[in-house]
């Protein structure tokens, strides 16, 4: 093992892989639980020599001292502890998980549409197919994740179904200390089907030290369409770990959007794989970050198939002492001509402690390509905030307009209404000099 596995004490994850075996009634999960658990054992924790964490301090999570609550959690949620975080007002399909526990209590799925099922991934039959298939152990915490799997959502969506009301799956931290947990998602869009699906990922406590290890399965059918809203707004001593993997079908559509406005340290990792001809995914990013915070946004896109099209477009946000990274990989093999790819990061620097470690990159072995990638990173000019003085704006605010306004850019794209004028109102208050 390297260096820095050396000084990680596994033995609580392996403690608790053993004491979820022992209590095991689910024997589909018993066996993907063993197999992630033989893969963890075999993988080291990522480390900085590795380039796709070479920027991401992670010391911070593997020195504390996480176990995972076997079972429902002890701690008591109301819904009114949940009312800033719900959408349910707004007309949402609801499904709450309590410290990774599906909770029908919680959950509101009386409107949920024909031809839409949502169900416990613990007790759905739907997902014992697909889990774990679509799934490359990234690193080991891909593996600890399935090894540890107790709970999570699945969300079918039946061929030629138009969904129009967005599900929202509102994950909820309790904030008991050095307690992890480690959500699954299963997400599968039929044919010709089109979906909307918000994750949220809040924490109820802002002290206490807790980790978020998720894994997220998106299969995007033949001519479907899948948009996914992720937001992060735990705890601020937080850590949350999250691997996506997409799939995507011929003429199929994957847009997404990423919005991390709080946790101590943040890595949302995004790949997605177009296996067919004419598929488009858009990839859209915003990173509020300050103190001493750390954010890492790693996304991969695999043009598996001639015809295909990509964008990420992330912005960025740094006060204070943070610190973020942006990885943008689009590899195109060699058969996958007429392929057209964009990526931008733009970054925004509040203080001159701020630092960004921004990447993206091309890998192109086909020579009928569009593929274009770039970055920017710096503070507003002098001159700019000048000109709001001309016109008698203090600094302050014309700090906090402009900050707004690039910001705003990525929030003005959401589609869902109720998601953007919640994200939109946090942005202006996080911003205002008032």
């Amino acid at each position: 093992m390297t260096q820095v596995a050396e000084h990680t004490d596994r033995a609580q994850y392996q403690a608790d892989i053993d004491t979820l075996a022992a209590a095991d009634t689910n024997d589909t999960l018993s066996a993907l639980r063993d197999a992630g658990a033989e893969k963890f054992s075999e993988m080291d924790f990522p480390h900085y020599k590795e380039e796709a964490w070479r920027h991401t301090n992670i010391k911070p999570i593997l020195k504390s001292t996480f176990r995972t609550h076997i079972g429902a959690s002890s701690a008591s949620v109301t819904t009114d502890d949940l009312a800033a975080h719900s959408y349910t007002k707004d007309g949402l399909v609801e499904v709450v998980l309590v410290d990774g526990i599906f909770s029908s209590e919680l959950s509101s799925l009386d409107t949920l549409p024909d031809g839409v099922v949502i169900s416990s991934l613990a007790t759905s039959e739907a997902s014992m197919d697909l889990l774990g298939e679509l799934v490359n152990y990234t690193n080991a915490f891909v593996a600890l994740n399935t090894a540890l799997v107790q709970d999570g959502v699945c969300i079918t969506v039946e061929k030629n179904t138009q969904v129009d009301v967005a599900v929202h799956i509102l994950y909820v931290t309790t904030g008991q200390a050095n307690t992890a947990t480690h959500p699954r998602n299963v997400i599968v869009a039929g044919e010709s089907s089109e979906f909307n699906v918000i994750e949220s990922y809040v924490g109820l406590n802002d002290e206490s030290e807790t980790l978020t290890n998720g894994v997220c399965e998106i299969v995007v059918g033949d001519n479907a369409k899948v948009t996914r809203h992720k937001v992060v707004s735990e705890g601020a001593s937080a850590h949350h770990l999250m691997t996506t993997q997409v799939t995507l079908g011929r003429d199929s559509r994957f847009n997404a959007f990423a919005m991390t406005l709080s946790g101590q340290t943040v890595r949302n990792e995004l790949c997605v794989k177009m296996t067919g001809p004419g598929g488009h995914c858009d990839l859209n990013g915003l990173y509020l970050n300050d103190g001493d915070r750390v954010i890492d946004n790693a996304l991969f896109v695999e043009h598996a198939s001639a015809k295909c099209y990509s964008r990420m477009g992330y912005k960025g946000v740094l006060d204070g002492n943070s610190t973020a990274n942006f990885t943008g990989m689009v590899l195109v093999p060699q058969d996958s001509q007429q392929t057209d790819s964009d990526q931008l990061n733009n970054n925004l620097l509040l203080s001159d402690k701020a630092v960004i470690d921004t990447k993206p990159q091309l890998e192109i072995f086909a020579d009928d390509v569009k593929c274009t990638h770039g970055a920017t990173i710096g503070a507003f000019p002098p001159e700019l905030i000048f000109y709001f003085q001309s016109r008698g704006m203090d600094p302050l605010t014309a700090h906090g307009i402009l900050t707004y306004g690039f910001a705003a850019e990525v929030v003005d794209a959401i589609e869902v209404e109720p998601l953007k004028e919640r994200l939109a109102d946090y942005v202006f208050t996080k911003y205002s000099p008032n």
